[in-house]
């Protein structure tokens, strides 16, 4: 009994991460060094990890793996450390090893670092990570994972093979999700897959904790209306208020409304997600109403990213969306209104 309760509690993202190249979901496409970038949720780690535990075998794989977050230990003194001393180090046998399904192989004869989240290493650590990876190349290689290439240096770039993860396609995520939930015993509507799809936008990890959640929440099968409620996202009634009010010219319903959508505990970074799907595929906007209002949308989810007091902020938005929907300003660069909130 003592070991039913870790792996009851375990995160379903970790229990059902693929163990083996052929699990990966959906990334065909995807050594030298190696760079994956791409969105959240599309497979990276869990494709090198799979790659990893093929390589060496459940055995060796803890020995000639490391494995760090470069969001934590993004210093040059990570590089110059931790990473240096373990990239420098004898690989030592060859010798055959067992993987999982008894398999044996021969293990290869350079070891693994792994660095998730290397678009948030500092320029000065990319540096010096730049020569380690060139004088240990022959017994170590790199896999560089991040969401922004751009953030990686071109010296970097260069020396890795570059693998990009799209986001996943909906078909792929379906049958892993019904994979998972027939595994916990669910059974789910085609409708609760659907909304598992629409809030995760080709996110793997962003779907199954979702699914987790509502689970652990509801105690079973899942609704839409469940789904939506576990993944934090703002309704649809809250949503047609907001844009009913903005379509009036009344400032105490605006207020009423923004005070209500910050105390009714969904974030604003929830609001900013939910209206810009509504204002994008809204049918009675013109084009201008439009760019005004997710201009300001824009602004908005800087804000937060920033810090930001979400009722003030709220306030503010939704009376720059009745002023864009009404055309009573329209935010330019020359607007003094469209200034830094």
């Amino acid at each position: 009994m003592a070991s039913a309760a870790p792996a009851k509690t375990m995160p379903w993202v970790e229990k059902y991460r693929p163990r083996r190249m052929d699990d990966v979901a959906h990334q065909d496409e995807a050594l030298p060094h190696l760079l994956f970038y791409g969105p959240p949720g599309t497979g990276k780690t869990s494709t090198i990890h799979a790659a990893a535990a093929e390589l060496y075998g459940p055995t060796l794989v803890k020995k000639l793996k490391m494995e760090l977050n470069a969001s934590d230990e993004r210093g040059i003194q990570v590089v110059r450390e931790k990473i240096k001393n373990f990239a420098s180090g004898v690989v030592g046998s060859s010798a055959a090893v067992a993987d999982a399904d008894g398999k044996m192989h021969a293990a290869p004869a350079f070891k693994l670092i792994i660095l998730d989240e290397a678009d948030s290493l500092t320029s000065a650590a990319q540096t010096a990570l730049r020569r380690t990876m060139e004088v240990h190349s022959k017994v170590t290689r790199f896999c560089l994972i991040c969401n922004y290439v751009s953030r990686i240096i071109e010296p970097l770039v260069s020396r890795c093979a570059v693998f990009r993860f799209k986001p996943l396609a909906p078909e792929a995520m379906r049958s892993r999700l019904q994979h998972i939930a027939e595994g916990e015993k669910l059974v789910l509507a085609e409708a609760t897959y659907d909304a598992l799809l629409r809030i995760s936008h080709g996110d793997m990890r962003k779907a199954i904790t979702t699914m987790q959640s509502g689970a652990a929440l509801f105690g079973g099968d899942l609704s839409p209306a469940q789904v939506i409620e576990a993944a934090g996202e703002l309704p649809d009634p809250m949503a047609d208020r907001i844009l009913n009010v903005v379509a009036k010219t009344d400032f105490r319903q605006v207020q009423t409304a923004a005070k209500d959508t910050a105390l009714s505990g969904y974030s604003m970074a929830a609001v900013v997600d939910k209206l810009f799907d509504r204002v994008v595929g809204a049918a009675d906007m013109s084009d201008l109403v439009k760019a005004g209002m997710l201009e300001r949308l824009a602004r908005a989810s800087r804000a937060v990213a920033e810090g930001c007091d979400e009722h003030l902020h709220m306030l503010d938005l939704l009376l720059a969306m009745q002023r864009c929907k009404h055309g009573w300003v329209v935010p330019t660069d020359s607007d003094p209104d469209a200034g830094e909130l």
